[in-house]
């Protein structure tokens, strides 16, 4: 066939010289083999055809065969999508993960990773890191990578059936890391609570929140399982803590930039120059300022006073809210846990439930169920308040617990149950069944709502039309009319602060965006509104020599010190070496020495800061040794070393347990390292990532 490469290879010669294309074969010369083959294929053809022209059950199945096939090859081939990773039109999508291969990309699991999510996680990662908002397009690319790769885990996840149930959920957020907010003291804080903490904690919706904290938990099962082979040897962590729990002591000369500073006194005519060389740096150095003109006004100012709200909008707005108002089925009990965790061997579990057992037969013979939960019950959250649990929605109990609780009346005492934590014994306090607040309970909280709201739109309306006046009228005279006063301050920054303003913020900046002279404009100041004009703008400019100079010889300074520091040290250390003696060197250069007494490299040694860092060159170094030029940013220093004490066998065998977790910690995230570059490079010649146009401007993951 054209295009088709010849086979190579011994076989390939044997199958060439069959059919006759090689030189030296009667074929080659003539054909003779070549028109037999030929002859044979044609006989192929001829029985086949008369084969398919049967009506027989093996036709039947062959054509069947064959139409299955081709219906396979149309939908790879002519499906959009499912044999290439192009981009997508869809803006709203940064990426699609869909589980590689063919048949994967047809029938597997499919993920849209949206460019709203990318942008919220790329956002909190420069505010949590305090980055400038023009690296928002660096941080979208590499929180668009970890969406997508946490999207491949996840898929993985579920093909190995590791999801998380509601229980597993329940009973992660009664005792996992969220259990301190939503639990504290073993005491649910209550649905509103809760849906407060996640949204301003996360700003999301409880479900949402939910979703997530599941998927974690299913990505936590997945790392464990593909790390749970990872093993350290007991010579291994012997070996590590020999190293780690080596301590120094060291006598130590210290060189400060600060003082150096002090010794780099240049000239007028020196700062000068440099002021000159340097006059790009402070051609803006003096930021821009403004002068505004600005009238406040809040509620209190409204036309007509405060917005009335009438109980027929109440109404209307909690008809249209009912799924806001709705409420969960929630219980309130006292209980007395006897633990017996779920996989406990079975005299284990007899013995709890024998105890439990005892406990119970103690309570029907008149005991007090408050004394006898202080006593026997096992819950520590409880049993100092005699066994009492909150009101608490039965969706975040353990499901054996909820429905025994609710099957008794207020007062009534069960007997054994058994749960997931072990044997319970529980008396029913109170119970709510599911449904919606009444209104009269949510009225308040309504109106309040509606008047805010409607207060707010006052506002922006006033606003509106007070900037409407001030354009024909200008802003004093229209502040006038309206018994409001206007305000000039002086020229300000843009980051500064206006007196008499609860934010100032929104208003310098909208200021700092408009041109001088431009029509009054109304913005929001947090408990009100400002209407603002421009009146002069001074732009950034270069400062004059004679006001700028203490900043001009700070910079100059700065600018001198590290290489005198570097300098200063290097021959420090020079000198302590040739006389072998750190402490004669450090008096001829009249720098001071200090001690470090023993320290690990967990410590930290004033001048020099954490042992870790370039501190750590001590523990290369033998008894009596003196290092080279140490540079600790802000100083320099030497260092000799006076003791070195390697750790004890009653410290390491102390400290044994915790090395080898450290040393398997860090071999687990090395194995599921190497693991999540396999998934990757899969996902990527599989072509399970198909990226948005947006977001496809850069290499695979993984490359």
């Amino acid at each position: 066939m054209p295009g088709r490469a010849k086979p190579t290879g011994r076989c390939a010669v044997l199958q060439r010289k069959r059919l006759g294309f090689e030189p030296g074969t009667d074929g080659f010369r003539a054909g003779g083999i070549f028109r037999l083959e030929a002859a044979r294929i044609q006989g192929r053809w001829v029985s086949m055809i008369r084969f398919l022209q049967k009506d027989t059950k093996a036709v039947k199945v062959m054509f069947g065969v064959i139409i299955g096939a081709a219906c396979v090859s149309m939908v790879i081939y002519l499906v959009p999508g499912l044999m290439d990773n192009s981009a997508s039109n869809d803006s709203t999508v940064y990426a699609t993960v869909r589980e590689p291969g063919a048949l994967g990309r047809m029938f597997g699991q499919s993920t849209e990773i949206k460019t709203d999510d990318v942008t919220k996680l790329a956002q909190r990662q420069l505010q949590q890191q305090h980055y400038p908002d023009f690296l928002l397009p660096y941080m979208m690319d590499r929180s668009g990578e970890i969406l997508v790769q946490r999207s491949m885990l996840k898929q993985a996840a579920d093909r190995l059936h590791l999801q998380v149930s509601d229980e597993d959920l329940r009973r992660q957020l009664r005792t996992g890391p969220f259990a301190q907010y939503l639990f504290p003291d073993g005491k649910y804080i209550g649905d509103d609570q809760y849906m407060n903490f996640v949204q301003s904690a996360f700003g999301t919706t409880r479900s949402d929140f939910e979703s997530q904290v599941k998927d974690d938990m299913e990505l936590q099962r997945l790392q464990a399982l593909v790390t749970g082979g990872a093993s350290v040897s007991d010579d291994a962590v012997r070996k590590t803590y020999l190293v780690k729990g080596l301590k120094v002591q060291f006598d130590y000369a210290v060189v400060s930039q600060d003082e150096l500073k002090k010794t780099i006194n240049p000239s007028d005519a020196e700062l000068q120059d440099y002021f000159k060389q340097n006059a790009t740096k402070y051609a803006v150095a003096i930021p821009e300022t403004r002068k505004i003109e600005y009238v406040t006004f809040d509620a209190a100012k409204l036309p007509g006073g405060k917005a009335a709200v009438s109980d027929a909008e109440v109404q209307a707005y909690y008809n249209a809210h009912q799924e806001q108002y709705k409420t969960e089925e929630q219980v309130k009990t006292r209980h007395i846990l006897i633990t017996s965790k779920t996989g406990a061997d079975a005299a284990t579990d007899a013995a709890a439930k024998a105890k439990a057992q005892d406990v119970l037969n103690q309570l029907k013979a008149g005991g007090n169920f408050a004394e006898l939960a202080k006593k026997y019950s096992e819950d520590p959250g409880s049993k100092d308040s005699g066994g009492e649990l909150q009101m608490i929605a039965t969706a975040s109990l353990d499901p054996a617990y909820a429905k025994a609780a609710m099957a008794l009346k207020p007062g009534e005492t069960s007997g054994l149950v058994k749960s997931s934590f072990g044997y319970h014994i529980i008396q029913t306090e109170q119970k709510q069944a599911a449904g919606v607040k009444p209104l009269a309970e949510v009225k308040d909280s309504i109106a309040k709502t509606l008047q805010q709201d409607k207060q707010g739109a006052a506002l922006q309306t006033f606003g509106t039309q007070l900037a409407a006046e001030a354009k024909k009228e200008g802003l004093e005279k229209t502040a006038a009319a309206h018994g409001l006063h206007a305000v000039t301050t002086d020229y300000v920054a843009r980051d500064a602060v206006i007196g008499g303003l609860s934010d100032s913020g929104q208003m310098l900046g909208q200021a700092f965006a408009a041109n001088k002279g431009a029509d009054p404009a109304a913005v929001s100041t947090g408990d009100g509104y400002a209407l603002y004009t421009v009146l002069d703008v001074k732009a950034a400019h270069a400062p004059e020599f004679a006001a700028y100079k203490t900043h001009i010889l700070d910079d100059y300074r700065n600018q001198k010190v590290p290489q005198l520091l570097q300098t200063e040290t290097t021959k420090l250390a020079s000198r302590a070496k040739e006389l072998n003696d750190l402490k004669k060197a450090a008096a001829e250069l009249k720098l001071p020495v200090k001690s470090s007494g023993l320290v690990g490299q967990d410590g930290q040694v004033t001048d020099l800061g954490a042992m870790t860092g370039p501190g750590a060159v001590a523990f290369t170094l033998d008894k009596g040794g003196i290092s080279g030029p140490i540079n600790a940013g802000q100083t320099g220093v030497v260092l000799s070393i006076t003791d070195k004490q390697a750790p004890t066998a009653d410290e390491i065998a102390k400290n044994f347990d915790a090395t080898r977790e450290q040393l398997l910690s860090q071999q687990r995230e090395e194995i599921f390292r190497v693991y999540m570059g396999t998934l990757t490079d899969k996902y990527n010649t599989g072509g399970g990532v198909r990226m948005a146009k947006k977001a496809a401007t850069k290499a695979p993951l993984g490359s």
